[in-house]
């Protein structure tokens, strides 16, 4: 009697363990545990989403950690010299594969009423027009709070030798945000390469610190991106970030 009294007590144990194990890892059904997988839902990348009101940032940052890097970029599309019609502009991808590379957020400049034609030649015309005028266009939305960023890189295809007008908006109505800050041009273009890119973003920002900056021509933008990709990464890490 003892010992089955005994051997029912050893059982009751042994049932109530295996209860208390089992409710202690449950799995989502990939397979993962399930907070482990809460913590990586949601997050995003330049590569999967974009931002239509922009109003924020798209991040590559991991939850839990944030970006000191923001790369900000002007792109256009449609007719484009030297690479016909285009649906994704070419400062757009260099702007992309460059947030990749050093792991920075990114923010599009977008024109706040888009004027620009999308035949290159009436482009052109309107672009001179407002060089000429030294306007200010407006972009939309508010940029992005620069205060939790070192250093940024600032992007634009080359206009008549020059940044499209909009950038200068940006660097006058951010003047404060960009100062003290590491600034690092990069542009695409078909023949004119940097374009003094980065003597005019120091002029316009002179309370920053302007390292060399890349240009990528457009048609390799489009259709060679394994080399632009190449050629970013080695240029990223030789600026030491």
């Amino acid at each position: 009697m003892r010992i089955s009294k005994l051997l029912s007590s050893m059982l009751a144990l042994f049932v109530l363990a295996l209860s208390f194990a089992g409710c202690t890892a449950q799995t989502d059904p990939s397979g993962a545990v399930s907070s482990t997988a809460a913590s990586t839902r949601g997050t995003a990348t330049s590569a999967e989403s974009e931002t239509a009101d922009n109003t924020g940032v798209e991040t590559e940052s991991s939850e839990g950690s944030s970006s000191r890097v923001l790369v900000v970029y002007f792109s256009r599309t449609g007719e484009q010299y030297n690479v016909g019609v285009i649906d994704k502009g070419n400062t757009a991808i260099v702007a992309e594969i460059i947030a990749e590379s050093a792991g920075a957020d990114i923010w599009e400049v977008l024109p706040a009423d888009d004027h620009y034609p999308t035949k290159y030649s009436a482009l052109t015309d309107v672009a001179k027009q407002e060089q000429n005028d030294n306007a200010r266009p407006a972009y939309a939305g508010e940029a992005p709070n620069l205060s939790q960023y070192d250093t940024i890189f600032i992007g634009a295809p080359v206009w008549w030798g020059d940044w499209p007008m909009i950038m200068y908006t940006f660097f006058e109505n951010n003047k404060d945000g960009l100062s003290g800050k590491t600034l690092i041009p990069f542009s695409t273009h078909e023949g004119s390469g940097l374009s003094g890119f980065d003597k005019k973003l120091a002029a316009a920002c002179p309370d920053s610190s302007i390292k060399d900056g890349i240009a990528i021509r457009g048609q390799d933008a489009q259709k060679d991106q394994d080399s632009v990709r190449a050629k970013v990464d080695e240029w990223v890490a030789g600026l030491g970030l």
